[in-house]
């Protein structure tokens, strides 16, 4: 009984590497839009509207990837502090 109490437990919030993946997932995005804006050149017109759109979601999803690591900093200050 105690051991199926263990495998449910839940884990323990871990967020230590959180700043260093974020970072890894921004340079990653931007290696993908940069990529697809090298295709744009050579794509039909109805692929080159598909990229714009989405080289527009990763630019979102950047914004969004420097606001939590911004937010996952002053986290870290605060737990040093």
């Amino acid at each position: 009984m105690s051991l199926e109490r263990d495998q449910n437990k839940p884990k323990p919030d871990d967020r230590g590497d959180n700043v260093e993946k974020l970072q890894v997932m921004v340079h990653d995005t931007i290696e993908n839009y940069r990529e697809a804006e090298e295709r744009m050149e050579w794509a039909p017109d109805h692929e080159k509207e598909q990229i714009r759109k989405k080289n527009k979601r990763r630019e979102e999803s950047i914004k969004g990837f420097r606001d939590e690591i911004k937010d996952e900093y002053r986290h870290q200050q605060n737990r040093t502090e």
